[in-house]
């Protein structure tokens, strides 16, 4: 076992990361502290950025690790019946999540978000982490997995002709132990005033294939250079915060993009209650759609299917990584959010 002590001074914030590692069953404790050097009648404040502070469920069960007790298990494989293919098994469970080939490689779900919590700290200020929660959602009986990560201190203010609203930075990362989802992070927003979540048509996305290629160091580099993808979000929200739309037959332009009259009539309704607040723009009509992705109830229409195959997180992530983003990359909309 050794214990190491690490020190910096940044901005009159002290910072001291101390790592202890031992090579028995590779436990390991990592704990950053951040200290401020500003006079404060004698009192030292110290604060743990990114603390997880969550709504997954409770904190009783989170581990000593700050994942999730039942998301931090070690991925176990077996030998499959058919040719040049294995299992995959939950480590503390003993279930069976999937099927893969041989070649399939993943990073366990707990190493691969602290991984990802670790360049966030690494790259931001303490101010910029000040605030920051962490929510986790699962599906496929915990094979597929989302950590969405809130910085209410990096935001920016939003203005129409009648409404102004704060947005703020998040950080998604999600993983899949089954072939079900490459690792992925992107970059987008979130609303403050109806706690919508944003991904627009150029955020960023990082992603590596679950194989036995991929590179967890290389993976996490990558995510440094791409942090300035808020701030183009921002301007692309504001662009359309100042596009009026009165003139449109947005209803007619809904059943061309989405495809069905019965989910383009739901989303009318929601286009006229955003507008009624932020006015008749491309940024209410966009808020529409990131109600629909956010809320599964009676707040907006659109509920979920209940299979019964624990897929709500996962279709939840789709609606918004999958379907708004197709929405808005539709010619009609682009066209719209272009027009002068």
């Amino acid at each position: 076992m050794h214990l190491t002590l690490n020190a910096d001074t940044i901005d009159n914030y002290s910072i001291y990361v101390f790592t202890i590692i031992t090579d028995v069953d590779h436990v390991y404790v990592n704990v950053v502290c951040i200290q401020t050097n500003q006079p404060t009648n004698g009192i030292k404040e110290i604060k743990m950025p990114l603390d997880m502070n969550n709504d997954y469920h409770d904190k009783d069960n989170y581990g000593n690790r700050g994942i999730p007790k039942d998301l931090d298990y070690v991925v176990h494989f077996e030998p499959s019946k058919l040719p040049d293919h294995k299992y995959v098994i939950n480590g503390t469970t003993g279930d069976y999540i999937g099927h893969v080939g041989n070649g399939f490689r993943c990073v366990p779900h707990g190493d691969y978000f602290l991984s990802v919590k670790d360049v966030i700290r690494d790259g931001l200020t303490p101010d910029q982490l000040e605030g920051a929660t962490t929510k986790f959602s699962t599906s496929l009986n915990n094979a597929w997995a989302m950590m969405d990560v809130k910085l209410p201190n990096m935001k920016a203010t939003i203005e129409t002709s009648k409404h102004a609203t704060e947005i703020a930075r998040r950080i998604i990362a999600l993983n899949g132990v089954n072939g079900c989802k490459s690792k992925t992070v992107i970059f987008g927003a979130i609303d403050f005033f109806c706690t919508n979540g944003m991904v627009t048509g150029d955020a960023s996305s990082i992603k590596r294939k679950n194989t036995s290629g991929s590179s967890l160091d290389l993976f996490i580099h990558e995510l440094q250079n791409a942090e300035q993808e808020f701030y183009k979000t921002t301007e692309t929200l504001q662009h359309w915060a100042r596009k009026p739309i009165g003139h449109v037959d947005v209803k007619a332009m809904l059943d061309k993009i989405i495809g069905s009259e019965q989910m383009s009539k739901k989303m009318y309704s929601l286009y006229s209650q955003e507008a009624s607040v932020r006015g008749t723009n491309v940024f209410a009509l966009y808020s529409a759609f990131t109600n629909y992705a956010s809320y599964q109830d009676e707040r907006n229409g659109f509920k979920l299917r209940n299979t019964g195959k624990d897929t709500e997180a996962k279709n939840m992530w789709d609606r918004e990584s999958r379907d708004v983003m197709k929405w808005i990359n539709t010619p009609q909309f682009k066209e719209l959010a272009l027009a002068s």
